[in-house]
């Protein structure tokens, strides 16, 4: 029973290291350090984004088709590259398209994303870690996949965790892919829509240059029902623990 569902999990523990495996991550870093190298730091800064909104803003009324599969796209490398100020790109789709089409392309281009990241990890540095580990990997990964889906649902939910990790720690504990793809999709929803919004009415910070507070965002009244739907994920682990205890 253990074998088959290795397999149909991708079966990181079993299939050989070969250099063909660590291709898609060295892709991955490689593009990371081309965007570095052409100075693309430089446009996650909010005071660039600021400088720019008058000609992105342009650029989005004179293409209205070619600009959200741009945004989109770019998210997407985003995402799988595990650049930083993810926040801050949701904002902008918000001040540029409006909380609900902004809504959609990051959900989108951030699931694409993270999806392509684990995949690049799982075929690497997860069967290094099963090389390495031996049983003890095996037992872990056995305990986090009969919950995963909870797991990965609370661990979404809290925007606390960087995205970038949760992408890759169900990768070296080899949860299985139509999982972590539902768990991501729904998982990032409440903290997409917050940032969503808070980018479409930001528009004065933007052209004034002022960066936005993103602990301002997250205060209680926001921050707080996103916990609790993080905890309502556990319900079911909760739930599983006190039937096994009982019988």
């Amino acid at each position: 029973m253990t074998s088959s569902g290795t397999s149909g999990n991708g079966g990181t523990g079993e299939r050989p290291l070969t250099a063909r495996r660590w291709l898609p991550l060295a892709f991955l870093v490689a593009g990371l350090a081309l965007f570095f190298a052409l100075g693309g730091a430089r446009y996650l800064d909010f005071a660039e984004l600021s400088a720019r909104s008058k000609e992105l803003r342009e650029f989005v009324e004179l293409h209205p088709l070619a600009a959200p599969l741009v945004y989109l796209l770019g998210y997407v490398v985003f995402t799988a590259c595990a650049l930083p100020e993810g926040a801050l790109l949701t904002m902008l789709g918000g001040y540029l398209f409006g909380p609900l089409l902004a809504t959609a392309l990051v959900l989108g281009g951030a699931t694409v994303g993270a999806t392509l990241l684990f995949l690049a990890a799982r075929s690497s540095l997860g069967a290094l870690l099963a090389a390495k580990a031996g049983p003890h990997l095996a037992r872990l990964k056995a305990g986090f996949r009969a919950n995963a889906l909870s797991y990965l649902l609370f661990l979404r939910l809290v925007p606390v965790f960087p995205f970038w990790l949760v992408n890759l720690v169900p990768a070296l504990l080899d949860v299985r892919l139509r999982t972590f793809v539902l768990a991501t999709f729904v998982g990032i929803i409440p903290g997409t829509v917050v940032f969503a919004l808070a980018g479409s009415g930001m528009a004065e910070l933007i052209e004034s240059g002022r960066r936005p507070a993103l602990d301002d965002l997250l205060r209680p009244g926001v921050l707080l029902p996103l916990i609790a739907l993080a905890l309502l994920a556990l319900v079911p682990v909760a739930y599983k623990a006190l039937s096994a205890r009982k019988r």
